[in-house]
């Protein structure tokens, strides 16, 4: 690979947005579900927690830092993929850059779940068999004993062999998808109702609304006016079938989603080919369109990187997308500073979170959460002058008896 002016614009997205997601898992207090993750070496996830939790000491950056290099493992590999996928270089860039700061990419980043797993093995069995032009069965096999979700790259792979005649792939992969189904299924949960608005949102935010849309129409209009490749194989597969679950259950759309955002040149090669098929005079509504989306895709992303800012529009702090991220760290950090290191708290899931830190579980003072409207309280924490939490500490009740 030539390292020319787009490669050296790759790497240099690439470290500036590493830094900072690493900046921002750092920033970031640990959820308690990622607490019991970590704890109970919960499935692939609790396995790479437990191993650099141990190993760089039991701290927020530690946690997440295994899904962080997953992530620039999977924008490599993604880059790589798409290096003869179009036929200007820009595009390729464009393709990686919105990969790069979709919202749903950063979360799977910065957060304990599978997405950001699932999305770099499947990227990996990708470039093997452009590299190979072989089915690599080694991993498909492996995969089955990973994560349920790769019960989508399955079925993808099915219907790619109706298309390619391989028989071999068409009988394994369905023995594969039957084997997935029986060992794990998919989660669903709910009374039965439609759920199909529900999804459609979350795709939204995963994407950001406008982006959203357009990616939706592109894989239609790829689906009838162009050869299909495995880019549209996965999306289009997890997306009907997440949409066809939901129509009677919600779903655990973490399933779905990391094979969904890896069709993204699909998206960029559309939008792209109708821009440059039309003469000059006639492209300014696409190009139009192209900066919308453009623009509301970096907003999204301004938004979730400054997410803490968000808590100043917001007349409930709880309300706030990503707030069960926040509040213990800076919590723990306001009690060490007061000299406390024991603490009872009544609420549990705070507790935990509390102990990741430091404080923990006995002593002679108990923390209370109060209103915000309280004029007296003993710790406040506030994000960019906004008051977002206030707690009253007292003497444990069990030591007053």
């Amino acid at each position: 690979m030539k390292f020319d002016k787009y490669n050296f614009l790759f790497v240099v997205l690439l470290i500036f947005h590493t830094s900072t997601l690493v900046y921002m898992a750092n920033d970031f207090s640990i959820a308690y579900k990622e607490i019991v993750i970590f704890q109970n070496k919960i499935g692939i996830n609790g396995f790479l927690t437990h191993i650099f939790g141990n190993k760089f000491c039991s701290s927020t950056i530690a946690i997440k830092l295994p899904f962080i290099i997953l992530y620039s493992f999977s924008t490599v590999i993604f880059y790589l993929l798409t290096e003869d996928y179009f036929k200007y270089q820009k595009d390729r860039l464009l393709a990686v850059a919105i990969f790069m700061i979709l919202p749903g990419i950063n979360s799977a980043a910065l957060l304990v779940n599978e997405s950001i797993v699932v999305i770099f093995l499947t990227l990996l069995y990708l470039l093997l068999y452009k590299k190979t032009g072989k089915e690599n069965y080694f991993l498909l096999v492996l995969y089955l004993f990973i994560d349920n979700s790769f019960a989508i790259l399955y079925l993808a792979l099915f219907f790619s062999s109706l298309q390619k005649k391989n028989d071999l792939l068409l009988f394994s992969t369905l023995i594969l998808f039957g084997l997935s189904m029986s060992f794990y299924g998919f989660e669903i949960g709910g009374k039965p109702k439609n759920y199909f608005i529900d999804t459609f949102g979350i795709y939204a935010s995963i994407f950001s609304p406008f982006l959203f849309v357009y990616f939706f129409y592109a894989i239609y209009r790829f689906g009838i006016k162009y050869k299909k490749d495995m880019f549209w194989y996965l999306s289009s597969t997890a997306l009907v079938l997440s949409f066809i679950l939901s129509l009677r259950q919600k779903i655990d759309i973490e399933d779905f989603a990391p094979f969904v955002v890896v069709a993204i040149p699909v998206m960029v090669k559309m939008i792209m080919h109708s821009i440059r098929v039309r003469l000059r005079e006639h492209q300014g509504n696409y190009l139009i369109l192209g900066y919308l989306l453009l623009f509301t895709l970096v907003l999204n992303f301004g938004a979730f990187v400054f997410n803490k800012a968000l808590y100043i529009v917001l007349d409930n702090p709880t309300k706030h997308f990503a707030y069960d991220y926040h509040i213990a760290k800076e919590l723990a950090e306001e009690l060490k500073n007061k000299g406390i290191t024991q603490l009872v708290v009544s609420d549990h899931m705070l507790q935990e979170r509390l102990h990741f830190y430091g404080i923990s579980n006995n002593g002679k003072y108990s923390l209370l959460p109060i209103d915000l409207k309280e004029e007296k309280y003993d710790i406040e924490i506030s994000y960019f002058g906004k008051i977002i939490a206030k707690y009253r500490l007292r003497r444990s009740y069990m030591l007053q008896n």
